[in-house]
């Protein structure tokens, strides 16, 4: 396995740590927020963090730009990631959870990561392999297993429906954000979870929640800024190289590690759904950690901007003057026929 597939695999394990952390910890916040203040509290806070993270990088003495920014051609993708995965998706699921019993809606939402391979396969034509295929399932099985709720109620309906639809959203989040992630991850995130953050405080004060004292949303927005602003950056980061679909089935083993860490937080004892499902997740992440593609590929000519370094192998171009290790800059690249192994990077998004 080359560094960088191990480095974006890494990325998106981290994201999932980061991401399953945050359901256990906002299960105490619970106490003190209702839920929709708490969803704009944490998009706000991720938001907001990016924007002093990226403000302070860059009144660095020794700061240097790495990453491409955002152009004409990038905001489309942003405003439709923007909108399906930060506004659309939240408000279809808060009203759809009205009318859903609480099983129900657990286990439906498992469908994000079946709905992000699908559009991946099916319109963004992501190389998607049976290994790939049948360890998304695996994930997507284990994570069933482990929400499902033999006590709480079950039923389907239009709120069911809806909950379907909430996931199609975030599919498209994803597929969207896949498409600009060779772009400052930083900004996209900053600019997400400042309007999706704006857009529920919003919904929020239509509908009369109570807001909570200050230290509660200061530590809403700590989580979120962790959870859902640093976890989305390493998200969006891994990928740029292993593509939707493989990033996504990653973070499908967030609820185990929101379980676990819910076993020492409330001295929960897992119980038997927990470990059947637990080993069907280590089989399906094995599978994803294990993938090996390899075959003779045409790359037609390209030019784009990203960050991106001269040793590996895709980018040969020179430069006058002294260069640094990583930087971002527009470049090109030469028509080329090879055969190596590869995942669906942003140099390997052709068909098959």
């Amino acid at each position: 396995m080359n560094s960088r597939k191990f480095s974006s695999m890494f990325q998106a394990i981290m994201a999932a740590l980061m991401f399953g952390a945050s359901a256990p910890i906002a299960k105490l916040l619970l106490g003190d927020i209702q839920p929709i203040p708490l969803a704009s509290f944490l998009y706000l806070g991720s938001g907001l963090g990016l924007f002093l993270l990226v403000i302070f990088q860059r009144f660095q003495k020794n700061y240097t730009k790495v990453e491409a920014g955002i152009k004409k051609e990038d905001v489309i993708w942003l405003i439709g990631a923007v909108f399906s995965g930060g506004v659309i998706a939240p408000i279809i699921l808060m009203f759809s959870l009205q009318n859903t019993p609480a099983s129900t809606a657990s286990l439906l939402l498992n469908f994000e990561g079946v709905s992000t391979t699908l559009i991946a396969l099916l319109i963004f034509k992501e190389a998607i392999g049976n290994r790939i295929w049948l360890a998304v399932s695996l994930i997507t099985i284990a994570s069933i297993l482990l929400s499902w709720n033999f006590d709480g109620g079950w039923g389907f309906s239009i709120g069911a429906l809806g909950v379907l639809m909430a996931c199609v959203m975030w599919g498209l989040d994803n597929n969207f954000t896949r498409n600009i992630s060779a772009k400052d991850p930083r900004i996209i995130v900053m600019v997400k979870g400042i309007s999706a953050g704006s857009c529920s405080l919003f919904l929020a004060l239509i509908l009369h929640n109570h807001l909570p004292g200050f230290k509660i949303i200061i530590g809403s927005m700590l989580l979120g800024f962790f959870s859902y602003g640093l976890s989305i950056v390493l998200f969006i980061l891994a990928m740029r190289n292993l593509g939707a679909a493989r990033t996504s089935a990653f973070l499908g083993t967030a609820p185990f590690v929101g379980a676990l860490i819910s076993f020492v937080m409330f001295r929960e004892v897992p119980n038997t759904l927990f470990c059947i499902s637990l080993p069907i997740m280590i089989i399906g992440t094995i599978l994803l950690l294990s993938e090996k593609h390899h075959h003779e590929h045409v790359h037609a000519h390209l030019e784009h901007e990203h960050r991106h370094s001269h040793n590996d192998g895709h980018h040969t171009h020179g430069h006058e003057g002294e260069t640094i290790s990583e930087h971002s800059h527009l470049h090109s690249h030469d028509a080329i026929k090879h055969s190596h192994s590869h995942t669906p990077d942003i140099h390997h998004r052709h068909e098959h």
